[in-house]
């Protein structure tokens, strides 16, 4: 009946709204990559080992849906200590952007690098996030800044996927920042990357789009532009938004429907009430605000007053979030912006699918979902966002395959 059959599973199946959807002494039965059965135990029509050949037990442990990290820039070359260093001596993150440090210095270092050396580079990171109990990532682009180069990092990240059946978004971040070769010439470079997001998608390498929406990046009439060629080639949206100053970007993604706007902190009660009636996931990275020093908190209340998703991810990027831990991004979620542990692990399972329009695929543990589930050694799974400094996750299983951390 089943190819895997897990008993002894305390199961948080993420798919209410409230609470973690606990069913205790549960079992989940697996089929052709997918949930074919999860319940309590005791509504099985037969013993276990009558019902499939492969039965784990997983010893009460609790068992959540694989975690989604729907926000990461995890392909580049580098790094980025010296600027780290040059922040904590005063000096602020835009000063270093416009005198020509920030994303240029990973542009750089990432044109040069080759398509191999650019893999072997991502390929463990991606592992750090999997043995944390991620199963899906969004890796953007945006560290080439020309074809030749973006097109080498959408080629990375599809080899990731192919590689390791890592479910992999991949988002073209064209207008990450203005290349120096354009300086003074945002407007022609806007029409580039306009051009290469058609020959990108025309080569099947872009799952979606996003901008930076910044005074550092993108102007609104700018990131119009490029949201109307995303459009054109029906394309998904997303947008950094409003994570220096209120550009009203916020507002700009709910008008053009975008499945998120992420950052946020400076975001106005009207760019959240936009989202809201859009339907736009706030996506929060809490990494950022903590590795930058930001004073200025995403206005959670008004989220939840408003009913925006949150959605939680690292960020991970070699210049203001280098981390690879979604478990520690939930913690930062709590102590940082006052998440209740409940909203953290909604925030990288159900809304984090929402963000990345994945949420009929993954994001919950219910039958006809992928078997993409995390294995914890922890009795709740509010100790998730409780402790820090290393990671409880006891295994994964990635489409139906169980991949333990120790071989057992």
């Amino acid at each position: 009946m089943f190819d895997t059959l897990w008993k002894n599973v305390t199961a948080a199946t993420m798919a209410e709204q409230t609470g973690f959807g606990i069913i205790n002494k549960a079992a989940i039965g697996v089929k052709d990559g997918k949930i074919a059965f999860i319940g309590p135990a005791a509504s099985l029509p037969d013993a276990p080992d009558q019902l499939c050949d492969y039965v784990l037990d997983a010893g009460g442990r609790v068992a959540t849906p694989g975690l989604i990290d729907c926000h990461t820039h995890l392909v580049y070359a580098g790094n980025r200590a010296l600027e780290f260093e040059q922040r904590l001596q005063g000096v602020s993150y835009e000063e270093i952007a416009r005198a020509g440090g920030g994303i240029a210095s990973t542009v750089k270092a990432t044109r040069a690098a080759s398509e191999d050396e650019l893999f072997e580079l991502a390929l463990p990171r991606l592992r750090e996030l999997f043995f944390d109990g991620t199963t899906t990532v969004e890796i953007k682009s945006g560290y080439g800044l020309d074809l030749e180069s973006e097109r080498k990092l959408l080629r990375v990240a599809t080899r990731l996927h192919e590689e390791t059946g890592f479910r992999i978004q991949r988002t073209f971040l064209g207008a990450h920042a203005v290349p120096s070769e354009y300086k003074g010439r945002s407007d022609e470079y806007v029409d580039l990357v306009c051009d290469m997001m058609k020959t990108l998608h025309a080569e099947k390498l872009i799952d979606a789009v996003d901008a930076f929406c910044e005074n550092i990046g993108f102007t609104l009439g700018q990131t119009r532009k490029i949201f109307d060629t995303a459009k054109s080639l029906t394309l998904p949206l997303k947008l950094h938004a409003e994570q220096l100053s209120d550009m009203k970007g916020a507002e700009l993604a709910a008008e053009y429907g975008a499945l998120s706007a992420d950052h946020l902190e400076y975001v106005s009660e009207a760019g959240v009430a936009a989202m809201a009636k859009s339907g736009a996931v706030a996506v929060l990275l809490p990494g950022a605000f903590y590795y930058l020093r930001e004073k200025t908190l995403p206005p959670i209340v008004q989220f939840r007053q408003h009913g925006v998703p949150m959605a939680i991810a690292t960020d991970h990027n070699p210049g203001t979030s280098p981390v690879l831990s979604p478990v520690l991004m939930m913690n930062m979620a709590c102590t940082l912006f006052r998440m209740t542990p409940e909203e953290a692990l909604a925030g990288l399972t159900r809304h984090a699918a929402k963000a990345l329009g994945y949420d009929k695929i993954c994001g919950t543990l219910e039958k006809g979902k992928a078997a993409d589930i995390a294995l914890w050694d922890i009795k709740h799974p509010r100790e998730l966002s409780y402790a820090f400094g290393h990671s409880p996750c006891h295994g994964v299983m990635l489409g139906g395959d169980w991949h333990p951390q120790e071989p057992e």
